[in-house]
């Protein structure tokens, strides 16, 4: 018999899909699982800032593909939503939601540009905003976080979150004429982001008052 005969199989994980922002089980200590979000939030954030260095913006950009979105979670999703840990989570859940599915993405965005046109300018992402484009423009906002400025990269998020809650919106509508229950789905999500949205601008705001811990 082989070493590994026998032997349980690893798990893969579970499929996540970071557009839903579920909750996440938190540690048998939440208050030491909560310092530990904070020390890692601000160690990277820290980190990031002071390298002044392109190839260390992409690793950190690129975490969350190569760890998983999931051990990201672990450590950061059961964080308040107005902390630096629970800001962090979501700019790096929005972007996965983009690499997962950037068509997706796009068809959102381009359902709600035209009535959002100031958060269509403020996420910034360029013309005619297809897979390729909004996939970009995401990178672009959580490169800023590390090599810009963090509030303008929350900003960006938020704003980028209030089109996309708008095309799902109006793709609810369309959609409960031929499928209510895909027609409710779209109309929760677009709720869901538009919370997300101003949390990441009272995030901001904080982080400028210097209050984001």
């Amino acid at each position: 018999m082989s070493e590994n005969q026998g032997a349980p199989r690893p798990r893969r994980p579970k499929p996540f899909a970071p557009i839903d922002f579920e909750p996440f089980a938190g540690g048998a200590d939440p208050a030491r699982v909560s310092e530990a979000a904070h020390l890692a939030a601000h160690a990277l954030v820290k980190h990031g800032r002071a390298a002044d260095d392109p190839e260390v913006t992409k690793r950190l950009v690129k975490l969350a593909d190569k760890q998983g979105i999931e051990v990201i979670a672990e450590l950061w999703a059961e964080s308040p939503a107005h902390s630096l840990p629970g800001a962090l989570w979501r700019l790096y859940a929005l972007r996965t939601a983009i690499v997962q599915d950037p068509d997706r993405m796009a068809l959102y965005f381009n359902a709600g540009k035209e009535g959002a046109q100031v958060s269509h300018i403020v996420a910034g992402a360029a013309e005619p905003p297809g897979a390729d484009e909004i996939r970009h423009m995401s990178d672009a906002i959580l490169s800023g976080a590390f090599d810009g400025e963090f509030d303008v990269a929350l900003e960006r998020f938020a704003a980028f979150c209030r089109v996309i809650a708008l095309g799902q919106a109006r793709l609810a509508d369309a959609a409960d004429l031929s499928n209510e229950a895909n027609g409710s789905k779209l109309t929760n999500d677009s709720h869901r982001l538009v919370r997300t949205a101003d949390d990441l601008e009272f995030s901001a705001q904080a982080w400028r008052n210097g209050h984001l811990d």
